[in-house]
């Protein structure tokens, strides 16, 4: 069988490569990109079992991406994660917690990431 792939999309090169790393080694197939607009074209080019999404990121946010995905319905069924450090943003950006619940991500996760959290959530939804 193969493996299952996927798509990590946040503007944090370094959460990216650990993240990466830390799916690898649980035998899934990565593929990067570091903002909306990359994850986009990534998307379109090989649609992911899974995709990891950071929502505060330039040109396209997490939930904007996210909201395009879910209307789309080759792209609906995709799984999505996605990281937020909303929490701490509200008060000083235009993000907000209603959008994030009005997007139909399968899951969020605080940042800063736990490593096993998102292992076991990206586990559960595939």
């Amino acid at each position: 069988m193969a493996a299952k792939y996927v798509l990590i999309v946040d503007d944090d090169p370094d959460l990216v490569e650990t993240v990466s790393m830390i799916l690898e080694s649980k035998g899934y197939e990565v593929g990067k990109a570091y903002d909306g607009i990359e994850g986009e074209a990534a998307i379109k080019q090989r649609q992911p079992d899974a995709l990891v999404l950071d929502v505060m990121m330039p040109r396209k946010n997490g939930y904007q991406l996210c909201k395009e995905l879910k209307a789309n319905k080759a792209t609906r069924g995709i799984p999505v994660v996605l990281l937020t450090a909303v929490g701490e943003a509200v008060p000083t950006t235009s993000y907000s917690h209603a959008e994030g619940m009005a997007v139909e991500a399968e899951d969020f996760i605080p940042k800063p990431v736990d490593a096993a959290t998102l292992v076991e959530a990206v586990e559960r939804l595939l």
